[in-house]
């Protein structure tokens, strides 16, 4: 079986708390596995933390959306870059949660509704990957085949919410609206009653961040864990895992479904951020940006994947119009032909060549190893 080598730069030794979750989160298939890397992860969550009180509520909850984006990079991450599944859609699972979030919010404007409609949005965008992903794997589609199946859902879903317009086409007092989308979804808002939480602009930035920060190390932990490895198995070698005695079509089906509740949780936080959700979300070219994120972070590492989304996404929406999409399609193809392997495992190969380390060898992109159980 095939599984990536690790960076090796300061793996956690035995003693506390902090040295076990250390070996929890540090393994062969993430960058970053040195203590040099923690110190800079912490000193970026605090610049993070810090950044609403530097630039004020609404260019927080600017940045916020970005930080929302992140996860629906990371659902694709998960399902290409470890699984070797390559998806355009997952902004089905994006826009099927934003929807479900709105129609059940709109009709149940209590915070205790609100909150039901966060976890039906999630759970609903997971079952729906699930079936989906049940269809193709154990229907023995494979390879680029599952891409188009991917894509034409993506067209499917755009086609059939932009008809969406007239008045039999409202869920209760939920209009789907068509093009003109859903403008009237509630605040975001956890809890029931009295104990619930309604989030502003800048405690929506701290939540989404908090979020974030732990599905990250949760992921890590997934990835690096024996379960990761057979993912990465699958990914290298369908065959030869296979062989080994592993159910393969039942891992890909795991992972995508997985891949839809985090693309999903992007789409809820999405809805509530915006207050709105429209066929938008089901555009080719919004299908595309995921691809874009992963493809120039580093497919097959996590962390190149926030990095991507949340740069790319604060440059595309400061230069705004089409010269965004344009200057991003650009970037695309200058990573896909010069740098295929992602930024982030480049500037760690850089480093470690920098340091001299001889321990410290490529990042999980560059080189496999044979391993087995």
């Amino acid at each position: 079986m095939v599984a990536n080598t690790t960076d090796g730069a300061g793996s956690a030794d035995a003693g506390g708390p902090m040295d076990a979750l250390r070996r929890r989160i540090e393994g062969p298939n993430t960058v970053g596995n040195s203590r040099g890397f923690w110190i800079g992860f912490t000193v970026a969550v605090a610049s993070l933390v810090a950044y609403p009180l530097a630039v004020g509520s609404y260019q927080a909850s600017r940045f916020s959306l970005f930080l929302v984006y992140a996860f629906l990079g990371l659902s694709l991450s998960v399902v290409w870059g470890y699984a070797g599944v390559l998806s355009f859609g997952q902004v089905v699972f994006f826009g099927i949660a934003g929807y479900t979030f709105g129609i059940v919010s709109v009709n149940f404007a209590t915070p205790l509704g609100i909150t039901a409609a966060f976890l039906l949005g999630v759970m609903g965008s997971a079952l729906v990957a699930a079936v989906l992903g049940y269809f193709m794997f154990y229907g023995g589609v494979r390879d680029v085949y599952v891409t188009i199946i991917t894509l034409v859902s993506t067209l499917v879903l755009h086609t059939f919410m932009a008809q969406t317009a007239g008045d039999e086409w409202t869920i209760g007092t939920a209009a789907l609206g068509g093009f003109n989308g859903m403008p009237t979804i509630p605040t975001l808002a956890l809890g029931v009653g009295g104990a619930a939480f309604t989030f502003d602009s800048v405690t929506f930035y701290y939540f989404v961040l908090a979020l974030l920060i732990a599905t990250y190390l949760g992921l890590r932990a997934v990835v690096n864990s024996d379960y990761g490895r057979v993912m990465v198995a699958v990914r290298e070698d369908e065959d030869r895992t296979r062989m080994f005695g592993y159910d393969v079509k039942r891992t890909k089906l795991a992972v995508f479904t997985l891949g839809g509740a985090l693309a999903g949780l992007s789409g809820v936080l999405y809805a509530s951020w915006g207050n709105y959700v429209s066929p938008q979300v089901f555009e080719l070219a919004f299908a595309s940006l995921p691809v874009i994120w992963v493809s120039v972070g580093g497919r097959k590492t996590l962390l190149g994947a926030v990095v991507a989304t949340v740069g790319i996404e604060f440059v595309r929406n400061s230069l705004g119009g089409e010269w965004a999409f344009i200057a991003v399609g650009s970037l695309l193809l200058v990573f896909v032909l010069g740098l295929p392997g992602g930024i982030v495992p480049w500037i760690h190969r850089a480093y470690v060549d920098a340091r001299g380390d001889a321990t410290a060898s490529n990042p999980p992109e560059a080189e496999t190893v044979e391993v087995s159980d």
